[in-house]
Protein backbone atom coordinates (compact mmCIF):
# COMPACT_ATOMS: atom_id res chain seq x y z
CA UNK A 1 0.00 0.00 0.00
CA UNK A 2 1.39 3.51 -0.34
CA UNK A 3 -0.11 6.73 -0.01
CA UNK A 4 0.25 9.47 -2.76
CA UNK A 5 -0.61 13.05 -2.04
CA UNK A 6 -0.88 15.61 -4.54
CA UNK A 7 -0.06 19.19 -2.57
CA UNK A 8 0.09 23.14 -3.09
CA UNK A 9 -1.57 25.95 -1.68
CA UNK A 10 -2.91 27.63 -4.83
CA UNK A 11 -6.03 26.64 -6.50
CA UNK A 12 -6.03 25.99 -10.14
CA UNK A 13 -2.69 24.02 -10.58
CA UNK A 14 -4.39 20.78 -11.82
CA UNK A 15 -4.04 18.91 -7.94
CA UNK A 16 -7.62 17.42 -8.74
CA UNK A 17 -7.45 16.76 -12.01
CA UNK A 18 -4.53 14.60 -12.05
CA UNK A 19 -5.64 12.96 -8.78
CA UNK A 20 -8.55 11.60 -10.50
CA UNK A 21 -6.81 10.70 -13.60
CA UNK A 22 -4.65 9.21 -11.49
CA UNK A 23 -7.21 7.12 -9.85
CA UNK A 24 -8.67 6.13 -12.84
CA UNK A 25 -5.30 5.20 -14.51
CA UNK A 26 -4.73 2.88 -11.59
CA UNK A 27 -8.16 1.35 -11.30
CA UNK A 28 -7.83 0.48 -14.95
CA UNK A 29 -4.59 -1.76 -14.57
CA UNK A 30 -7.01 -3.53 -11.73
CA UNK A 31 -5.56 -1.68 -8.19
CA UNK A 32 -7.72 -1.07 -5.66
CA UNK A 33 -7.90 2.44 -4.64
CA UNK A 34 -9.51 4.96 -2.36
CA UNK A 35 -9.42 8.72 -2.82
CA UNK A 36 -9.14 11.07 0.10
CA UNK A 37 -10.65 14.60 -0.65
CA UNK A 38 -9.48 17.05 1.72
CA UNK A 39 -10.11 20.15 -0.07
CA UNK A 40 -12.96 22.43 0.69
CA UNK A 41 -14.78 22.29 -3.08
CA UNK A 42 -14.40 18.95 -2.82
CA UNK A 43 -14.31 18.51 -6.40
CA UNK A 44 -12.23 15.41 -7.37
CA UNK A 45 -14.70 13.22 -4.60
CA UNK A 46 -17.65 15.05 -6.49
CA UNK A 47 -15.87 14.10 -9.92
CA UNK A 48 -15.18 10.60 -9.16
CA UNK A 49 -19.36 10.38 -8.22
CA UNK A 50 -20.03 11.19 -11.76
CA UNK A 51 -17.39 8.70 -13.15
CA UNK A 52 -18.84 5.41 -14.86
CA UNK A 53 -16.04 3.78 -13.15
CA UNK A 54 -16.85 3.20 -9.61
CA UNK A 55 -13.55 4.49 -7.39
CA UNK A 56 -14.59 5.00 -3.47
CA UNK A 57 -13.92 7.95 -1.98
CA UNK A 58 -13.57 9.97 1.50
CA UNK A 59 -13.91 13.72 2.23
CA UNK A 60 -11.94 14.41 5.33
CA UNK A 61 -10.54 18.06 5.86
CA UNK A 62 -9.79 18.35 9.23
CA UNK A 63 -6.14 17.86 9.97
CA UNK A 64 -6.71 16.02 13.60
CA UNK A 65 -8.91 13.08 11.41
CA UNK A 66 -6.53 13.26 8.67
CA UNK A 67 -3.53 12.37 11.10
CA UNK A 68 -5.92 9.71 12.40
CA UNK A 69 -7.83 8.03 9.06
CA UNK A 70 -5.10 8.02 6.65
CA UNK A 71 -2.99 5.00 8.33
CA UNK A 72 -6.24 2.78 8.43
CA UNK A 73 -7.56 3.83 5.45
CA UNK A 74 -4.18 2.88 3.62
CA UNK A 75 -4.48 -0.52 4.79
CA UNK A 76 -7.60 -1.09 2.60
CA UNK A 77 -6.47 -0.28 -0.87
CA UNK A 78 -3.60 -0.75 -2.55
CA UNK A 79 -2.91 2.87 -3.26
CA UNK A 80 -4.13 5.59 -1.47
CA UNK A 81 -4.33 9.16 -3.35
CA UNK A 82 -4.94 12.51 -1.33
CA UNK A 83 -6.39 16.04 -3.12
CA UNK A 84 -4.65 18.30 -0.64
CA UNK A 85 -6.54 21.47 0.44
CA UNK A 86 -5.80 24.84 -1.48
CA UNK A 87 -3.33 26.85 1.45
CA UNK A 88 -0.92 25.58 2.97
CA UNK A 89 -2.89 24.66 6.16
CA UNK A 90 -2.26 22.46 9.16
CA UNK A 91 -4.28 19.97 7.13
CA UNK A 92 -1.77 19.87 4.41
CA UNK A 93 0.95 19.16 7.49
CA UNK A 94 -0.98 16.35 8.59
CA UNK A 95 -1.00 15.08 4.62
CA UNK A 96 2.62 15.31 4.89
CA UNK A 97 2.99 13.41 7.91
CA UNK A 98 0.96 10.48 6.70
CA UNK A 99 1.86 10.51 3.07
CA UNK A 100 4.46 8.75 1.10
CA UNK A 101 5.25 10.24 -2.12
CA UNK A 102 4.27 14.16 -2.42
CA UNK A 103 3.49 15.07 -6.13
CA UNK A 104 3.22 19.45 -6.88
CA UNK A 105 1.66 20.58 -9.57
CA UNK A 106 2.57 23.52 -11.03
CA UNK A 107 1.94 26.06 -13.91
CA UNK A 108 4.62 27.64 -15.75
CA UNK A 109 3.89 31.15 -14.24
CA UNK A 110 5.52 33.38 -11.98
CA UNK A 111 2.94 33.25 -9.12
CA UNK A 112 2.57 29.28 -9.45
CA UNK A 113 6.57 28.68 -9.46
CA UNK A 114 6.69 30.49 -6.27
CA UNK A 115 3.79 28.73 -5.04
CA UNK A 116 5.57 25.43 -5.61
CA UNK A 117 8.24 26.91 -3.72
CA UNK A 118 6.27 27.13 -0.61
CA UNK A 119 4.87 23.53 -1.12
CA UNK A 120 8.48 22.44 -1.39
CA UNK A 121 9.56 24.17 1.87
CA UNK A 122 6.79 22.22 3.40
CA UNK A 123 7.22 19.17 2.52
CA UNK A 124 11.24 19.87 3.66
CA UNK A 125 9.83 20.78 6.77
CA UNK A 126 7.82 17.38 6.73
CA UNK A 127 10.90 14.98 5.86
CA UNK A 128 13.18 17.01 8.32
CA UNK A 129 10.43 16.08 11.25
CA UNK A 130 10.24 12.42 10.28
CA UNK A 131 13.93 12.08 9.10
CA UNK A 132 13.43 10.93 5.06
CA UNK A 133 9.99 11.12 4.09
CA UNK A 134 7.87 11.81 1.75
CA UNK A 135 9.54 11.39 -1.28
CA UNK A 136 8.65 14.05 -3.45
CA UNK A 137 8.64 15.46 -6.88
CA UNK A 138 7.12 18.59 -8.81
CA UNK A 139 5.65 18.28 -12.24
CA UNK A 140 4.58 21.01 -14.83
CA UNK A 141 1.33 20.98 -15.79
CA UNK A 142 -1.54 23.24 -17.69
CA UNK A 143 1.37 24.18 -19.85
CA UNK A 144 1.36 25.73 -23.36
CA UNK A 145 3.94 24.49 -26.07
CA UNK A 146 6.51 26.25 -27.65
CA UNK A 147 6.52 28.78 -24.75
CA UNK A 148 9.73 30.61 -23.45
CA UNK A 149 7.89 30.44 -19.64
CA UNK A 150 7.37 27.07 -19.79
CA UNK A 151 11.53 26.48 -20.57
CA UNK A 152 12.06 29.32 -18.13
CA UNK A 153 9.93 27.77 -15.58
CA UNK A 154 12.13 23.96 -15.79
CA UNK A 155 15.20 26.11 -14.87
CA UNK A 156 13.55 27.82 -12.20
CA UNK A 157 11.91 24.34 -10.92
CA UNK A 158 15.17 22.79 -11.04
CA UNK A 159 16.57 25.17 -7.80
CA UNK A 160 13.56 23.50 -5.72
CA UNK A 161 16.23 20.63 -4.68
CA UNK A 162 13.25 17.70 -5.32
CA UNK A 163 12.73 15.87 -8.67
CA UNK A 164 11.51 17.40 -11.68
CA UNK A 165 9.25 14.76 -13.68
CA UNK A 166 10.20 14.70 -17.56
CA UNK A 167 6.32 14.66 -18.71
CA UNK A 168 5.06 17.76 -18.93
CA UNK A 169 0.93 17.96 -19.23
CA UNK A 170 -0.19 20.77 -21.83
CA UNK A 171 -3.00 22.79 -21.67
CA UNK A 172 -5.92 21.47 -23.43
CA UNK A 173 -9.87 21.94 -23.46
CA UNK A 174 -10.17 18.24 -23.93
CA UNK A 175 -9.11 18.19 -20.07
CA UNK A 176 -11.14 21.01 -19.12
CA UNK A 177 -14.08 19.45 -20.71
CA UNK A 178 -14.02 16.08 -18.45
CA UNK A 179 -15.23 17.56 -15.23
CA UNK A 180 -18.46 18.51 -17.05
CA UNK A 181 -18.79 15.65 -19.03
CA UNK A 182 -18.02 13.14 -15.75
CA UNK A 183 -15.36 11.42 -17.85
CA UNK A 184 -12.16 11.40 -17.81
CA UNK A 185 -9.46 12.26 -21.22
CA UNK A 186 -8.93 8.47 -22.04
CA UNK A 187 -12.90 8.27 -22.58
CA UNK A 188 -12.81 11.45 -24.88
CA UNK A 189 -13.01 11.09 -28.28
CA UNK A 190 -10.46 13.16 -30.70
CA UNK A 191 -6.69 13.77 -31.33
CA UNK A 192 -6.87 16.53 -28.52
CA UNK A 193 -7.72 14.15 -25.85
CA UNK A 194 -5.84 10.87 -27.31
CA UNK A 195 -2.61 13.51 -26.75
CA UNK A 196 -3.47 13.96 -23.44
CA UNK A 197 -3.86 10.72 -22.54
CA UNK A 198 -0.66 9.78 -23.94
CA UNK A 199 0.91 12.68 -21.46
CA UNK A 200 -0.99 11.06 -18.17
CA UNK A 201 0.33 8.03 -19.12
CA UNK A 202 3.54 9.14 -19.69
CA UNK A 203 3.21 10.85 -16.07
CA UNK A 204 1.95 8.16 -13.75
CA UNK A 205 4.81 5.73 -15.30
CA UNK A 206 7.45 8.44 -14.20
CA UNK A 207 5.45 8.66 -10.56
CA UNK A 208 5.15 5.31 -9.99
CA UNK A 209 8.82 4.33 -10.15
CA UNK A 210 9.40 7.03 -7.28
CA UNK A 211 7.67 4.84 -5.29
CA UNK A 212 9.56 2.52 -3.08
Amino acid sequence: MSVIAFVNQKGGCAKSTTCVHFAFWLTRKKHRILVVDADAQRSSSIWLESLDTQIPSRVIQSSDELLEEIPGLATQCDYLLIDGPAGLSEASRAILFRTDLALVPCQPTGVDLRSASDAVRLIRQAQSVRNGPPAAAVFLSRAVKGTKLLDEAMILLGKTEVPILKTVVHQKQAIADTFGQGAVVWELSGRPAAESAREFDGLFKEVMELLP
